[in-house]
């Protein structure tokens, strides 16, 4: 028993010929029974138009666009069975690895994700110091290496994603949030390599504004999870500039490097007791 849920939002030249992928591969795969539930995010094209009487779908309208991740939510809401799988409506994730995701997620993960590679998927150079900026951070957090931090091809279950709704954002920045309230929680994720295909048509995610967003979710993250960790960053940021400080002092001979060097300390301190006071808040709130 599988539903497979489908963000779309402009999408109507892959629609259709996502539905038919997706309901072959099933198929092929003898997955059943299954659902697959297309959620048009206020579309201005025909993509609700073309969906709409499609066998073995149910179409969820939004009125306008409100984003990605509360497609996703509202498609997960909608689910009849528990095993959801997400995907992408512009045919990039290739769904004819669901079986693999499948068979590593019955072994006991609490989700499965698809760390894109290939040529499709290489960083440009504008994307690639973003994409390390933001790695580093959600690897810094969870304390463990992640391949991919926003894929869009998972599998996971209905009941355990759901009382994480209120945390998870509602835009592009979902999968990232996801990822990070599950690790941070204790729950199991795994990486399966998939190939990454050529978009089909253009991509809605716009990169400064998206980005930045996603950087403000994974602070928040980590501030309402582990806040500890963040006051960690700013006060090592603090004692590295300290460092400098005291470096100054000693080769150049200036005073006002190491007044630097121990005005750093202190704030480093400072900051290190604000993230115990901010992680024990977090403790008594939990309880």
């Amino acid at each position: 028993m599988l539903s497979v849920v489908i963000p779309a939002y402009n999408e109507e030249n892959a629609i259709v010929d996502t539905i038919e992928s997706i309901r072959a591969v099933l198929r092929k795969e003898d997955i059943h029974p299954f659902e697959i539930i297309v959620v048009d995010d206020g579309s201005t094209d025909h993509t609700a138009d073309k969906t709409e009487g499609q066998a073995d779908v149910i179409l969820i309208r939004h009125p306008h666009n409100v984003g990605y991740g509360r497609s996703l939510k509202d498609g997960i809401a909608k689910a009849s069975y528990d095993t959801i799988a997400i995907t992408d409506a512009d045919r990039t994730y290739p769904f004819e690895s669901i079986g693999q995701l499948l068979k590593t997620y019955q072994k006991g993960f609490d989700m499965v994700v698809g760390a894109r590679q290939g040529k499709f998927y290489k960083e440009s150079m504008i994307k690639s110091p973003l994409r390390k900026i933001l790695k580093f951070l959600v690897e810094f957090t969870t304390g463990r290496q992640i391949p991919d931090i926003n894929s869009g091809f998972r599998v996971f279950s209905r009941d355990t994603i759901k009382p994480y709704f209120s945390h998870l954002c509602d835009t592009f920045s979902f999968t990232t949030s996801v990822t990070l309230a599950y690790m941070m929680t204790g729950k199991f994720v795994a990486y399966t390599p998939i190939d990454y295909h050529k978009r089909d048509g253009k991509t809605k995610v716009r990169l400064f504004r998206d980005t930045l967003r996603t950087l403000q979710y994974i602070l928040q993250a980590i501030n309402y999870y582990n806040p500890i960790k963040l006051f960690i960053l700013f006060s090592t940021t603090c004692i590295f500039f300290s460092i400098l400080g005291f470096f100054g002092s000693a080769v150049l001979g200036l005073r006002s490097g190491f007044l630097l060097g121990i005005g750093g300390l202190l704030v480093s301190l400072i900051v290190m007791c604000f993230g115990l006071v901010a992680d024990l808040l977090r403790q008594i709130m939990s309880k």
